[in-house]
């Protein structure tokens, strides 16, 4: 109010409006405005005091009057209006409201006028404090929505950014990926270390599921996977308390740079063209530019910042994606669409899956209970036969090559037995040949082989006929001298290979006990 004091000066002096004016202090018409509203109080008095610069202010704020045509019609809802701003209200359904609960007739706009007024006069909150950083102290990290590319599947899909930005040079690293996955995540912090040839003290992260399990604003829960990767880098994790972005503002602006900047002038052929302008875009215009706030060039600050980042460790830490599965009734969980077995006496329980490039290894809590190569088909499945129960262990390993040793060591005419029902074209004849070499165990190797001398003789080569010689115990009778000499027939769709080689009337049993 200096100025209207100055005039109220020159007044006191006799100086006229035209004078005033010249001088720069108040227009013409202000000023005769002003000598008005002087008189009607007597400050134009020489031998009264001066009034004080407030009680200028006071008085010509109680003179001023607004014009008609800028009050609102909702005046008189005034409070009502208020309460529902409070509330969260917003404009339009605020006018829907007094036009139906209070006829109001006026436009929308008369709403907005003292929305905005009462929005003036009440204090504001939502201040806020720039934060600085020391060089090497923080980086800030976040995606952001890409362009749509051509997928190697074939389809268009959406790319994200991955934009890291060191807080104290603002130089950044940029890349381009397909996925938000935490094996992406990591990777992507991977390559970023690597770029800047060093680490911060602390990385400032949103609450992203790749990497906080539970957003919290005291005791947020960070994804074992994402602990383990700070550890090995030394790094620490701040992640911003839940609806607070403004708390890495600085890596916000920098995804906005990125998409206006970069994004929006430029075409792309695929994904490795899309990183390699963008790797060349970060070099050559985005780190050499003036920076709006610190008023230098992000590569100069980061030449001095770069020293301060902690060193890489001498070897990368072997980055893995830890998974919570369940043990499912084949001995085998779930992962990435792969199938890798576990001991069966785990099944039904919580197993932690660490999956790497190369291999997946399972653990009891911290016990190590299986390890295998990383699978590379959607449906693979990866068993270790020491992890099915005795009973499925013993199925899977009477195979064709385990029934060919044992036969061998019974004896040959076994082994022509066997021989003759593993190929077999149309009948799939194992458990047959199992049943045989499992007679040995009933009986003897020795009666096993006399008797499937004897079913060879008949050209009956069958489990059924070497049990049978067994339990009649025709395998220690003699063999007859009219033997017939097998020619392995292999009867197709008939009741009985023997009928084959004997009349109607003969009974195949009679000669099975000569």
């Amino acid at each position: 109010m200096h100025e209207y004091r100055n005039v109220l000066i020159r007044l006191r002096a006799g100086d006229g409006d035209r004078e005033i004016a010249r001088l720069g202090l108040m227009g013409r018409v202000k000023v005769a405005s002003f000598r008005e509203h002087a008189r009607s109080l007597g400050w134009l008095e020489a031998e009264l005091p001066l009034p004080e610069p407030e009680v200028i202010a006071l008085s010509l704020c109680a003179a001023a009057k607004r014009p008609s045509s800028t009050v609102s019609k909702a005046h008189p809802w005034r409070e009502q209006v208020a309460r529902w701003m409070a509330a969260g209200v917003e404009g339009v359904a605020i006018h829907a409201a007094l036009v139906r609960e209070h006829q109001f007739c006026g436009s929308y706009s008369s709403v907005y006028r003292i929305m905005r007024d009462i929005a003036k006069a009440q204090p504001r909150t939502d201040l806020t404090v720039r934060l600085s950083f020391k060089p090497g102290e923080a980086a800030q990290v976040d995606f952001g929505a890409g362009p749509f590319l051509v997928h190697p599947d074939g389809q268009r899909r959406r790319t994200w950014a991955f934009v890291m930005t060191l807080c104290h040079s603002r130089h950044q690293y940029v890349e381009f990926v397909w996925d938000q996955t935490v094996a992406t995540w990591l990777g992507c912090h991977r390559r970023a270390f690597e770029w800047f040839g060093g680490v911060p003290e602390r990385v400032i992260i949103d609450n992203a599921k790749c990497a906080i399990i539970k957003a919290c604003r005291f005791d947020p829960q960070v994804q074992r996977s994402y602990a383990e990767c700070a550890e090995g880098y030394e790094f620490k994790i701040d992640p911003c308390p839940p609806h607070d972005p403004q708390k890495k503002g600085i890596v916000e602006s920098g995804v906005k740079y990125v998409k206006r900047n970069f994004l929006s002038t430029r075409e792309f052929r695929d994904l490795a063209d899309l990183n390699a302008q963008a790797q060349a875009w970060v070099l050559q215009e985005a780190g050499v530019r003036i920076h709006g706030t610190t008023r230098q060039q992000p590569m100069d600050l980061f030449a001095l910042e770069r020293a301060l980042l902690k060193p890489l460790p001498p070897q990368a830490p072997d980055l893995g994606v830890w998974q919570c599965v369940t043990l499912h009734r084949d001995c085998h969980v779930k992962f990435d669409y792969k199938l890798y077995s576990a001991p069966f006496a785990l099944v039904g329980k919580e197993l932690w899956l660490r999956a790497t490039d190369n291999c997946v290894t399972l653990f009891d809590d911290y016990r190590l209970v299986a390890t295998h190569a990383r699978g590379q088909r959607p449906g693979e499945r990866l068993t270790t036969k020491d992890h099915l129960p005795p009973e499925a262990q013993l199925f899977f390993a009477r195979d064709r090559e385990w029934l060919g040793t044992q036969a061998l060591q019974i004896g040959p005419y076994c082994q022509q037995v066997i021989d003759w029902l593993l190929s077999d074209r149309i009948l799939e004849r194992l458990r047959a040949a199992q049943g045989v070499i499992g007679l040995a165990k009933t009986y003897s190797a020795q009666r096993v082989e006399l008797a499937c001398r004897r079913a060879m003789a008949h050209n009956s080569p069958y489990y059924r006929t070497v049990k049978t010689i067994l339990s009649s115990n025709s395998d220690r009778l003699p063999m007859p001298d009219h033997s017939i000499v097998p020619t392995y027939a292999k009867a197709r769709f008939v009741r009985d290979a023997a009928s084959l080689f004997t009349p109607d009337t003969h009974n195949p049993q009679q000669d099975l006990l000569h």
